[in-house]
């Protein structure tokens, strides 16, 4: 007679819905996830507060099995909390900027990250700030606002040389483009590749040569403060730095001294050390940074196909529970 409850119960539990919370939807995302993720056995609940506070996940992730999360950061403590909680789908790849898979993993949270979705708008949005930095456009923008005539003197980057550090899909993406604009294409990455447009150098030496130098590498502990204070010294005079990867790559405070002292000429950034980027930081002070709020990948095709893959990562977490 136990036996037989027992069995009964394991299968009304296989056979539930599996409980998804999508727990920081900016408009965009709930928009696309209104329309995208309910499926057959998914229980899905959308919070379309994106500015949802950490100590507010465990009520809200209260008996869900999912926890799809955009941008929030989850402690491991916090997930300790979360009653019922077996899975993190984190919308992106930079997994360790917001919790710590490893951690989770010890107190049985699996995370689950999305690769591909965005590497064509990353890529036009590194291109973009390339050309805001080159030729002062965010700095002739604002003067004009304020009723001032300025005009910068630019530079051209046609036969300019690019630095690409790492060279992933997005980074080949970023050569495509800016292959079709004349510059030279050099690379670094930290296991051997090979392109056909593109020439792989040491560090070193795509450091000193490269007119733009942009970042495409993963935020590890082998790779936080990558780009350090040494690293930047060791960079071409005037030459202009982009960052749409992590914030962590880069020695914050030495990237500052070297705009203030005019060895680097321009900054334009997508991510930052501390996120949101605090008002008054150093960062907002300066005239030859260009500064946008971590949106590289916010377009409405990215957003779809992050929406897609979180989706289909439901369906298979669902599929592997009713294996068991």
């Amino acid at each position: 007679m136990i036996d037989a409850t027992s069995g009964g119960e394991n299968h009304a539990a296989r056979n539930r819905p599996l409980r998804v919370v999508f727990v920081d939807a900016n408009p965009a995302l709930a928009a696309v996830a209104g329309a995208m993720l309910p499926a057959a056995n998914l229980d899905v609940a959308i919070n379309r507060d994106a500015d949802v506070r950490p100590d507010a996940l465990p009520a809200l992730l209260d008996g869900a099995d999912v926890a799809i999360v955009d941008h929030t950061s989850l402690p491991t403590p916090i997930a300790r909390q979360c009653r019922g909680l077996r899975h993190v789908v984190f919308l992106g790849t930079g997994v360790r900027s917001y919790m710590m898979p490893e951690e989770l993993r010890a107190v049985g949270v699996s995370t689950h990250t999305i690769k591909g979705y965005g590497d064509t708008a990353v890529a036009e949005c590194a291109i973009a700030l390339m050309f805001a930095a080159a030729r002062g456009i965010a700095l002739m923008d604002g003067a004009m606002r304020a009723g001032q005539w300025l005009r910068t003197e630019g530079i051209q980057l046609s036969g300019r040389t690019l630095g690409l550090v790492g060279f992933g899909s997005i980074a080949t993406e970023v050569a495509r483009i800016a292959g079709g604009i004349g510059m030279n294409l050099v690379a670094w990455n930290r296991s051997p590749k090979t392109h056909a447009s593109v020439t792989f150098v040491p560090l070193e030496q795509l450091l000193a040569e490269s007119d733009v130098v942009s970042l495409h590498l993963l935020l590890t502990d082998e790779t936080r403060g990558f780009l350090s204070r040494e690293r930047i010294a060791a960079m071409r005079p005037g030459a202009i730095l982009v960052n749409t990867a992590r914030g962590g790559l880069v020695d914050e405070p030495a990237m500052i001294d070297a705009l203030s002292t005019g060895r680097l000429r321009h900054a334009g950034l997508d991510v930052y050390a501390v996120e949101p980027l605090p008002a008054g930081h150093p960062l907002t002070t300066l005239p030859n940074v260009t500064l946008s709020a971590h949106s590289a990948f916010r377009t409405p095709e990215a957003n779809r196909k992050l929406i897609v893959a979180a989706r289909e990562h439901c369906l298979r977490i669902l599929e592997q529970s009713r294996d068991r």
